[in-house]
């Protein structure tokens, strides 16, 4: 149970490192631009995890052959989530930016799990789907 608690601190603690990402890439944004924001969002990560690397001894990436190619392309996909958070936060606003950001995560996690496209499969049951009605519900409460 301790071990379960660990986890959900550890995801609540990385939402809200999220939420201030955001919110601090979209003051960078109206005022160095959308590029520039983005930059800075990767540079000072890449430089920190160089260091963290370089401190801890290094990295392996061994049996990266076996890495399907198409993983590889998860920085392209970090490049575009740090580029849509910084463009729309000052133009929505936080709430809205990321609440269409999140809905839109988990419409595309259950239709992933319902074809078994990166993994096991799980059946978008109606449950689910009235699950995901609600959220679309909600979004668009919180959006209009």
């Amino acid at each position: 149970m301790s071990n379960y608690v660990t986890l959900i601190t550890v995801a609540a603690l990385g939402g809200i490192a999220v939420a201030l990402q955001g919110q601090l890439m979209g003051l960078m944004d109206q005022r160095l631009g959308t590029k520039a924001s983005v930059l800075i969002t990767y540079g000072s990560g890449g430089l920190v995890v160089v260091l963290a690397a370089l401190l801890s001894g290094g990295w392996s990436l061994k049996g990266w052959q076996e890495v399907p190619w198409y993983a590889f392309g998860t920085g392209l996909l970090g490049l575009f989530i740090v580029g849509t958070i910084s463009y729309t936060v000052p133009r929505l606003g936080l709430t809205a930016s990321f609440t269409v950001a999140v809905a839109s995560q988990f419409i595309i996690a259950a239709l992933l799990d319902h074809f078994g496209l990166m993994g096991a499969v799980r059946p978008l049951d109606l449950s689910r789907a009235f699950g995901i009605g609600v959220l679309i519900l909600g979004v668009w409460l919180i959006v209009r």
